[in-house]
């Protein structure tokens, strides 16, 4: 299929895939607004995170929009899990740190982490935040600082304030400019994204 595409559309997928940080997930847990759904996985996309993980404990699992998503879920991987105890188990053997967002007495600042770590964040619901199972079982929580009177972010804006912080933690480090892949696993992509 790379020879149908054009050197600019062929350049921009290996550019991008060799970005992706298969280190980094994003969990949703129980996100209602699927506007706020699509939203994160444009975010993710942005930041090349390759994965998120759907769980969906109480709400039912998002349809996602194609419009507000820009089609960024044409470019994700999405695992869906009904059990907050089974998605955590299987992150940890992937050997990710889940980070659930949370405003608690031991939650870290979200600038003292390092998001560079193979690592999980955790986002929950827009009312009623992380559930307490969720909180309970993450390795840490963290929060993002706030000035105003206002103690939270809209959920969506929230993973984009903490996407963009592990980001610019990972330019940093140069993690864009050398794929964490194989070069089988990443021709692999590459070819699985030259089909779409």
């Amino acid at each position: 299929m790379r020879k149908f595409k054009t050197d600019e559309r062929l350049q921009k997928i290996i550019d991008t895939a060799v970005a992706r940080q298969f280190s980094l997930r994003v969990v949703m847990e129980n996100i209602h607004d699927p506007h706020n759904v699509s939203a994160i996985f444009r975010t993710c996309d942005g930041v090349g995170v390759p994965k998120i993980s759907l769980l969906y404990t109480f709400e039912s699992f998002p349809r996602i929009s194609k419009t507000s998503s820009s089609s960024a879920n044409k470019w994700i991987e999405v695992d869906r899990y009904d059990n907050t105890k089974l998605c955590y188990d299987e992150l940890r053997k992937q050997g990710y740190k889940i980070y659930a967002s949370m405003l608690n007495k031991s939650a870290k600042n979200i600038y003292d982490i390092d998001l560079t770590k193979k690592i999980a964040l955790v986002f929950g619901n827009e009312k009623r935040g992380v559930s307490p199972e969720a909180e309970k079982l993450a390795d840490e929580t963290f929060y993002i600082p706030m000035r105003g009177m206002i103690q939270s972010l809209n959920v969506s804006v929230a993973a984009a304030v903490t996407l963009y912080e592990a980001q610019r933690q990972r330019f940093l480090k140069g993690k864009y400019k050398k794929s964490e892949l194989s070069k089988e696993e990443l021709d692999q992509l590459i070819d699985k994204w030259c089909e779409k």
